[in-house]
């Protein structure tokens, strides 16, 4: 019996699988139960076109065996089968694919495609395999044939006994190695796993002899082993189904079954798509943040399928960063079962699916914003960081798509309020979009920095968030209204205060120079506040760095020491400020300790560090004594 030798490309594959570049070698089993039902899809295909061959769906189904002590695991289908001609192009040239050559050469009806290509995912078994052995007998053939190979030298096809349709995969199961445990795929806990994880909506029955336990028929005391055939697929795909059939609980379920997380999801989103490119999805909305969700850990991504056949655990080219706590799948007829990672970052087909999900996604969170206003907060206080997020990433690209879900403190309703919200609200004189920042919305409560908006009767939103200021600054603007910090240098409030405010400024030129040459390079100026009313003195900006992002970026591991340009303001209608010009005019060493004092005060009001604690104790006793 002579043995033929692979074609070139056929052994390089063959070597390369034989000397495993798969870390999950358990995708054999997927490849290997896709070949098997795109054999019977083909028996399928055939009597749509041959009035002589009915298709009893009962009759075709897949069989996993597994023969613990011989080390054999057999996979037999009632397909189509294979001639030996088929044996030797199918499963001796890389890329010589029955089932692509098929689908070629024939119309597809009812909607059944041909996926997967026979030769690529065949070689898959020598993962696994020392010998791989093929027993296949086409569909109007009376001849069996017996195709084996133990490796990358050649194979050997030999006429062979078969009395029904169909092919046989027999696999002699390699020995264990100090690295490897290939005992795993004889167990018959771990190939239902398998079966389930990746062909769990294979739509034929996968069949499989599954171990039992029942008490004993002449003492129910003690109990015995039993085997029974049973199905362990699936077969009809929930997304498959019509959406009008299903309940709220049946997503539910599958969301639980699926492990997407511990929590029931606040929304579901069904999408069937029979256009250009088919494909189904369901995705899931959670209710809580996963426990890695803000943390390098954590991965985003969407299951993907084809046909029914998991092809990949988590596609993140599927949605993008700022919707990734979206759970869900995609199942496409139209996708290669073999694609790769890298093919799917430029495959256009995923990219129309990607951005009609998209869509979806932002759709269903409007509709949800607008008609569930409760859940929608439930949902905002747990993922309202990731869009706003979404805003500030890629230099601002996606602040459009996503600034109306975006939602913040209000001062005045006391409740979370959209942009477009406060902006209807605004009176007809108000020029900007004020907000205050601080580390908790009772901290910000008693900023100084807001009594003259809040006197005016303006709304401010309130950031609590470390990203909330540089989303803002990327957005500029929302409905042509700009946003201002209640800490910036200009309020654009009360021209007239203002001007006064400048007066005071001049007049009391000397005075403020002299605070600034006390306090040097700790502050950009000293000024006459037009903000304050009832405190005594506070901080604000010039510049774009705010000091809320001050804070941040200092925190950051790469700090630069990024520094807002800040602004002592004193509040000239307050007793200190009295006693500030009486030192000036007679003790220029009070002076000094009132400004230092002061500056100190407005670093604590902002929850900044003190550069020098134990000075500033000494400063308090200085003035107790």
């Amino acid at each position: 019996m002579s043995k033929t030798e692979f074609k070139a490309e056929s052994k390089r594959l063959l070597e390369m699988m034989i000397n495993s570049i798969y870390t999950q070698k358990e995708i054999f089993l997927r490849e290997l139960i896709s070949n098997a039902s795109d054999a019977i899809d083909k028996i399928y295909y055939r009597a749509l076109t041959d009035e002589n061959l009915t298709f009893d769906k009962d009759s075709y189904y897949i069989k996993v065996v597994a023969d613990k002590e011989n080390r054999l695991l057999t996979i037999s289908d009632t397909g189509i089968g294979m001639t030996k001609e088929d044996l030797e192009n199918n499963l001796g040239t890389i890329a010589k694919s029955g089932s692509f050559a098929f689908k070629k050469e024939n119309e597809l009806k009812d909607g059944h495609d041909i996926i997967g290509q026979f030769g690529v995912g065949f070689y898959s078994a020598f993962m696994v395999a020392d010998v791989v052995t093929v027993i296949s007998k086409a569909l109007g053939s009376e001849e069996a044939y017996k195709w084996e190979s133990e490796g990358a030298e050649g194979y050997t096809i030999v006429p062979c006994e078969k009395e029904t349709v169909g092919t046989e995969i027999i696999m002699k199961i390699k020995e264990n190695t100090e690295d490897e445990s290939y005992d795993e795929f004889l167990e018959e806990y771990r190939l239902k796993g398998i079966v389930k994880k990746y062909s769990d909506f294979i739509r034929y029955p996968i069949k499989m002899d599954v171990t039992g336990r029942r008490p004993k028929e002449d003492n129910e005391s003690e109990f015995e082993d039993y085997q029974e055939e049973q199905t362990i697929n699936s077969m009809v795909p929930i997304w498959r189904k019509n959406k009008n059939e299903l309940t709220t609980e049946d997503y539910e379920n599958f969301y639980a079954e699926k492990h997407y997380g511990y929590d029931k999801p606040i929304k579901h989103i069904h999408i069937s798509v029979d256009g250009t490119i088919r494909y189904n999805a369901i995705l899931f909305i959670p209710e809580k943040t996963p426990f890695d969700y803000y943390s390098k850990d954590f991965e985003k991504g969407l299951e993907l399928y084809s046909s029914g056949v998991l092809i990949m655990n988590k596609c993140a080219d599927l949605l993008p960063d700022y919707f990734s706590f979206v759970k869900g799948m995609v199942d496409s007829e139209d996708l290669s079962l073999n694609i790769s990672r890298e093919m799917l970052q430029h495959d256009r087909q995923l990219k129309m699916i990607a951005k009609n999900i998209k869509s979806k996604i932002k759709s269903q969170l409007q509709t949800l914003l607008k008609n569930e206003r409760e859940m929608y907060v439930q949902f905002f206080e747990s993922f309202g960081r990731q869009l706003k997020f979404g805003v500030y990433n890629d230099f601002g690209m996606n602040k459009d798509e996503l600034q109306d879900l975006l939602m913040f403190y209000s001062s005045k309703e006391k409740k979370l309020v959209t942009l477009d919200e406060y902006v209807s609200r605004m009176p007809e004189e108000q020029k900007y979009i004020y907000y205050a920042s601080g580390e908790s919305i009772e901290r910000i409560d008693r900023l100084p920095q807001t009594e003259v908006v809040t006197e005016k009767g303006y709304e401010i939103l309130y950031f609590t968030d470390d990203i909330d200021e540089f989303a803002i600054k990327m957005l500029t603007a929302y409905q042509e209204k700009e946003f201002k910090s209640v800490s910036s240098g200009n309020l654009g409030i009360d021209e007239e205060a203002s001007k006064e405010n400048e007066t005071d400024d001049h007049e009391n030129k000397e005075l403020l120079d002299a605070m600034k040459n006390i306090l040097t390079d700790k502050v950009k100026d000293v000024r006459i506040s037009k903000r304050l009313k009832s405190h005594p003195v506070c901080l604000s900006t010039d510049g774009e760095v705010t000091i809320e992002m001050e804070k941040i970026l200092q925190a950051m591991p790469d700090n630069q020491n990024i520094k807002a340009d800040k602004v002592l303001e004193i509040n000239p209608n307050h007793e200190v400020f009295a006693a500030l010009k009486d030192s000036f005019a007679s003790d220029k060493d009070k002076l000094s300790l009132y400004t230092k004092l002061l500056f100190n005060q407005a670093l604590l009001i902002e929850g900044l560090p003190l550069q020098d604690p134990l000075e500033f104790t000494n400063d308090i006793c200085k003035i107790m004594v």
